[in-house]
C-alpha cells in the first residue's frame, strides 16, 4: 500500500472536480451501477489493504489511506462513473470501513436531530420536530446487525441474543438506544437521539420561542438562589437541553456531580466530576446503577448534584440528598404534567420496597422539590416550556401547587404551527423572598398578569 500522496488528476489521469465544475453530493442515495462498484471495489479493497494497520492509525489519516486505495483501484479497473460519482463511492467505502455505513450521511447533517432504524430497509429522521422517510438503506440484517455491534463495543457494551437491548453513545456524545430480535421482532431497531455540537444557551432558546424573557429571569433566579428543580416532558420534549441551560447559571466556583447513564450534559464550569452508570458484563456482574453513583456522590462534597433523568429507586436518594444540604440540585423526569411528575417521583420511590406512609413521603417530595418546570413538544415540532409550579407545601395529604408561568393556547394558523403566549399567572411564589435574601435580583414585576405589566 502506497503512502505517497498522489494528485487525483495524476491517479485517474482526469481533469480534477475544480476543472470539472461537478461537485459531489455526499448525502444523496447511490444509484444502482455505484451501488454495483461500491460492493466490488470494497470486496478488493479487503483483499489488498491491511485493515489492521489501518485502524491503527488516525482517523483522518486511515480515510485518507482508504480514499487513495480506493481510486487506484477505480482507476485500475476503469470503472465507468465520473469523477463526483467515485468521489461519493469512495466516501461511502470509508464509511463502511471507519464509520456507521449509511448512517453516516444522515450524522454529518446538523438538519437531523433524530435517527431512527426500523430496520435495514426502514430509515426515518427527524428534522425541526418532524419524522419524515429517507431513502437510506442497510443491505440486510446483518449489515445492520454490524453496525450496531460497532457502535455499543466502541463504548465497552454488547448486544446479543442474551443482551438483546442496550443504551450507549456515539464518540460525539449522541444517544444510542438498539433493540434486536428475539425481542425486536421484525429485526434490528435502532434509535440515535443526535447531540448538539453547538451547545445551545438561553439566547437560542428565546429564539426558537422555548422561554421568555421574563421566563428566563425565573429561571436564572431559580438556580442562583439555589432551589431543587425538576424539568418534567415526554420524549424528545427537550428536557436535557433545557437541564444544560439551567446548569449554566450556576457559578463557576461551585463544585458539581453529574449522574447519567449515558453522558449527554455538557457543563462549561471548570469544578464538575461527571458520572455514568455501567451495565452487568456478560456473567450478570459489575453492574453500577444511578442509585449506587448518588450515594457515591454524597461522598465527594459536592455543591450540587445534577441527575441526567430519575428513572427509578434512585429517586428516594435524590429525595434524601436534597432534604440533606445538597440544594441546588437538578434533574428530569418523564411525565405528561407537573402533578404527574410527582406521581411518577412516589411511583419511583416504591421501587425501593420500603412501605412508606403515604402522608410522610409526600411530606418528603414537597421538601425537597421546590419548583418544578414543564417541557412539551408540539405537533408543530418546536419545544416550549408550558408550565412552571412552585410546591409551596402540604394540605393534608396533598401536595399544594402553584402555577407561576402557564402556556396560553389560542389555536393553529394555517401551516399548523401552535399558537399562543407563555404567560404569568399573578401569583407571586413564596421562594421570591428566599432568592433576594440570597442576593439575587428577580423584579415582582416578572410575576404580573401581561396586562397589569404593560
Amino acid at each position: 500500500m502506497s503512502t505517497t500522496p498522489v494528485s487525483l488528476k495524476d491517479r485517474l489521469g482526469l481533469e480534477s472536480d475544480a476543472a470539472s465544475g461537478a461537485e459531489p453530493d455526499h448525502h444523496r442515495p447511490l444509484t444502482a451501477v455505484e451501488q454495483e462498484w461500491k460492493q466490488r471495489i470494497h470486496d478488493r479493497l479487503l483483499e489488498v489493504a491491511d485493515l489492521t494497520a489501518l485502524a491503527a492509525l488516525e482517523k483522518s489519516k486511515a480515510r485518507s489511506q482508504i480514499r487513495e486505495i480506493t481510486l487506484r483501484l477505480f482507476a485500475e479497473q476503469a470503472a465507468p462513473l465520473s469523477v463526483p460519482q467515485r468521489q461519493v463511492v469512495a466516501r461511502r467505502i470509508e464509511d463502511e470501513l471507519l464509520g456507521l455505513g449509511p448512517l453516516e450521511p444522515l450524522l454529518n447533517d446538523p438538519t437531523v436531530s433524530d435517527i431512527l432504524v426500523n430496520g435495514p430497509k426502514s430509515v426515518y429522521v427527524e428534522r425541526r420536530g418532524r419524522l419524515e422517510a429517507t431513502a437510506i438503506t442497510f443491505a440486510d440484517d446483518m449489515h445492520l446487525m454490524n453496525i450496531i455491534d460497532r457502535i455499543v463495543s466502541a463504548v465497552g457494551r454488547r448486544i446479543d441474543e442474551s443482551c438483546p437491548m442496550v443504551d450507549a453513545r456515539l464518540a460525539d456524545g449522541s444517544r444510542v438506544h438498539a433493540i434486536i430480535p428475539p425481542l425486536a421482532i421484525d429485526g434490528p431497531a435502532l434509535s440515535i437521539r443526535r447531540f448538539s455540537v453547538e451547545r445551545l444557551g438561553v439566547d437560542d432558546l428565546l429564539r426558537l420561542g422555548t422561554l421568555t424573557p421574563p421566563v428566563a429571569d425565573v429561571l436564572r433566579a431559580v438556580v442562583l438562589g439555589r432551589l431543587n428543580v425538576v424539568i418534567s416532558g415526554g420524549t424528545g420534549a427537550g428536557k436535557t437541553t433545557l437541564l444544560n441551560v439551567l446548569s449554566g447559571f450556576i457559578p463557576a466556583n461551585e463544585r458539581i456531580v453529574t449522574i447519567e447513564d449515558s453522558a449527554e450534559l455538557q457543563l462549561q464550569q471548570p469544578h464538575v466530576v461527571r458520572l455514568e452508570t455501567r451495565p452487568p458484563n456478560i456473567e450478570g456482574k459489575g453492574e453500577v446503577t444511578q442509585r449506587e453513583l448518588l450515594r457515591n456522590s454524597l461522598r465527594m462534597r459536592p455543591d450540587r448534584i445534577i441527575i441526567g433523568e430519575v428513572r427509578a429507586a434512585e429517586a428516594l436518594d435524590m429525595l434524601q440528598a436534597m432534604n440533606t444540604g445538597h440544594d441546588g440540585s437538578l434533574t428530569t423526569v418523564h411525565a405528561n404534567g407537573p402533578r404527574d411528575a410527582l406521581s411518577r417521583i412516589e411511583t419511583m420511590v416504591s421501587m425501593t420496597g420500603i412501605a412508606f406512609p403515604i402522608r410522610a413521603l409526600r411530606a418528603q417530595i414537597a421538601s425537597a422539590i421546590h419548583v418544578i418546570v414543564q417541557i412539551q413538544r408540539g405537533e408543530d415540532g418546536k419545544r416550549r416550556v408550558t408550565s412552571i409550579q412552585e410546591i409551596s407545601g402540604m394540605e393534608g395529604e396533598v401536595i399544594t401547587m402553584s402555577e407561576l408561568f402557564t402556556f396560553r393556547r389560542t389555536g393553529v394558523d394555517g401551516d399548523g404551527n401552535v399558537q399562543g403566549q407563555l404567560e404569568a399567572t399573578g401569583v407571586v411564589p413564596a421562594f421570591h423572598q428566599r432568592v433576594n435574601l440570597r442576593g439575587v435580583s428577580l423584579p415582582i414585576g416578572v410575576f404580573a398578569l401581561p396586562e397589569r405589566r404593560r
